[in-house]
Formats: structure tokens, sequence, C-alpha cells
């Protein structure tokens, strides 16, 4: 369904099928065809599996498809993304059934069709170039599912544990309305759930599920659109704020720990100074991030420190928007940061791992490369 909607959307199918030969995939074809559900016209892709047998087709462990996606051609930054969705996906199977990620496989799902709504989802979410996802709680429907394992109920259990801390709801509607590869997408790509964020509207696309549902259309719906005010402050409502105290564990690690929360999706991580009980100095962590994140936030502070409890609230907070540039400088091109006031004041700021490239390069002060550079004039 997601596939469907961004086609809808308007990412042309042949951008798919060209990010996705960087993968090291044969034996399959994605077809595009409009279809009705419930009277509305949606777009269904589907994947065609062209050869049955073969290595191709069985490898469905966490080794099979890591080694897959290491192998591909894929920008390292997608290569990431696809992992850590995966990660999760065989997490939640091997939760499920008993077994460390490393020894369960994909027990409803094909490897090849999976890696292809994965990686598809990304690819076309990135030709989009969009900048935030906001998701509705999620629709589950209700009854049962066949697997092998016999009839379960709806949702899978798979499909449930990757949407914990994720707002969802079951409708009267008895079919499996999300699935595990639907569910792990979204727990990527939103950056939270509310209420449509205020926006002016440029596309809609619908993706058609299998089913046509009498009187539901089984459809996902995106909906594309540009902030009402690119020079406004922007209110992003559902940020997350996690913290904890600790004061007994070794300095060099916090480096190791914030690099870890940033890929995990961390907005913000920062240390303060304190000091506690018996005057014992120590350093509260705070971590700023979305709402979908808090699981693997949490998980990756009670693993990589020496913490034993982590509290967190929701938090409101305004920003301005920011975009970043490109800009031609007498070094080559430097990555720029530019935020905007409400008066049309344009704030500037030049990206620090660019500048400390060319600091080493040039083998010139790190202060005089940002102060040459904020100089400069011609962003673009």
């Amino acid at each position: 369904m997601c596939l469907g909607a961004l086609v809808d959307a308007g990412v042309p199918l042949r951008k798919i099928e060209k990010g996705l030969r960087g993968l090291p995939l044969r034996g399959y074809r994605i077809e595009a065809k409009e279809v009705k559900r419930a009277g509305i016209t949606a777009t269904k892709v589907d994947v065609i599996i062209t050869c049955r047998g073969g290595a191709v087709h069985s490898q469905k462990t966490w080794k099979d498809i890591r080694g897959i996606v290491k192998a591909s051609t894929l920008s390292e930054e997608m290569k990431r993304r696809g992992l850590r969705i995966f990660r999760r996906l065989f997490e939640a199977e091997g939760k499920v059934h008993g077994e460390p990620p490393g020894k369960t496989h994909l027990h409803e799902l094909g490897a090849v069709d999976c890696i292809v709504d994965i990686f598809g989802a990304l690819i076309g979410f990135d030709h989009l170039e969009v900048d935030r996802v906001y998701s509705s709680a999620v629709n589950l429907g209700s009854g049962s599912v066949k697997t092998e394992h016999g009839r379960l109920p709806v949702p899978a259990p798979a499909t449930i544990e990757i949407l914990r801390d994720m707002p969802v709801y079951f409708s009267g509607i008895p079919y499996e309305l999300t699935t595990p590869t639907g569910a792990v997408i979204l727990k990527e790509i939103a950056d939270g759930f509310d209420n449509i964020p205020s926006m002016k509207i440029k596309n809609i696309g619908y993706g058609a599920g299998q089913r046509d549902i009498k009187g539901f259309p089984n459809t996902l719906r995106i909906i594309l659109g540009d902030d009402v005010s690119k020079h406004d402050p922007i209110e992003t409502p559902g940020v997350l704020i996690i913290e904890t105290n600790i004061d007994d564990m070794n300095p060099q690690l916090y480096e190791y720990v914030m690099e870890r929360l940033f890929k995990a999706g961390a907005l913000d991580v920062y240390l303060t100074q304190v000091v506690m009980k018996k005057g014992r100095p120590g350093i509260v962590l705070t971590v700023l991030c979305p709402e979908g994140r808090k699981t693997d936030i949490i998980g990756i502070l009670f693993r990589e420190t020496t913490t034993i409890g982590v509290r967190f609230y929701e938090s409101s907070r305004i920003i301005l928007k920011r975009e970043i540039r490109e800009m031609e400088t007498r070094f080559g091109k430097v990555k720029v940061k530019l935020s905007r006031m409400d008066d049309g004041a344009v704030r500037f700021s030049p990206e620090y791992e660019d500048c400390k490239r060319i600091a080493k390069r040039f083998k010139m002060p790190l202060r005089e490369v940002i102060e040459m550079v904020s100089k400069s004039k011609g962003a673009g």
C-alpha cells in the first residue's frame, strides 16, 4: 500500500525500479495499476516473483538480508535506514517466537517482496525530499489471520510487537489492515503521530490494499504539502524529553553513547554537570527525540550506560524553519544551515563537519575556516 500511495502521489515507478536495481536481487518485477476501493481510485503496486526457488528466494535470516543490503550500491544513509527497519522486524519476530534475532527468519514474509517494499518506500520518500512525516493512529482491523502456525488474532503477534509505543485502534473491519512490513516502515519514517499539521496541500496519493472491502476504502492515503509559511516559526508537536542521572560511568563512554543516540533518531543530546547526593559529582544525560523513537532511545541508555532508570515527558517546542544549502567558497562547496526569522532575516551557520574537513585539508585553524566561510556570500 505504501508503494502504491507513493506512486499515486507522484513518484515515478521507474524511479523506484531504478533505485531497486542497486540491490543484488533478481527474479522479480514490480507492476502498478489503477484500481478502485469502495469507489475511490487508487494505485496498487504488486511485486511479481518471476522465478521460484534459488538462493535469493530462500534468504530470510538477518544475516541473509544484511548481506544483500551491504552488497548493494545504495547510499550509506539508505543502507543504514533499511537495516534499522529490518533489525526491528527480526527483533519483533524473534521476541514472538522466543528466538534471538540472528536465529529467527521472516516467518510470514517473502524475502524479495519484503526487501522491495521496504527499500522501495525509502527510495520513494527520498525522491519526494520529505522533511517530516506525521501519521494518524494506526488502524489494525480485527478478526484473525492465517499463518504457518495456524490462525492467529489480528493484529499478528509481530505486528503488535513492532507497534509498541505507537497509537493504534481496532476497527470493526474483520480483516488484517496493518502488516508487519507496513508497521515497521511507519515506525521508521514517522516523526510523530498527530492531526494533519498546518500545510498547503500539493498532492494526494492513494495506495490500494489487496481486498476491496464493501463500505470501507481499503487504502493508505499520503498527503504532501508545504508549510503554510516558510518564514514563520514552526511549532512541532510530540517531542519527547528523556533524562537520566549518572554518577558512576567512565566519561570516555559518553561520546560513543551520544553517537548511538543520534543514529537511533535523537534530535539532540546533551550533558549537564550536577552535584548529587552525598556531594558526588554527576551528569544528567538528556535526549530530545520524536515519540516514535522512545523505545530505541531508552534501550540504548540501558545497554550503553550504567543507569538503572530513566524519566521521560512530552514537551512542546517552537523552531525556526531551517534548510541546508551548498555554498561556493574559496575552499570549494560547503554546506550551510539557514534559519529564517518572521521578519525575513536569515541566520547563517556553516556546517561543522565540512569546516573540519577543510581545516585538515588546508592545514588551517578550524576557527579561521569557520570565520572565513561565515563571511562568504552566495548560498544557492
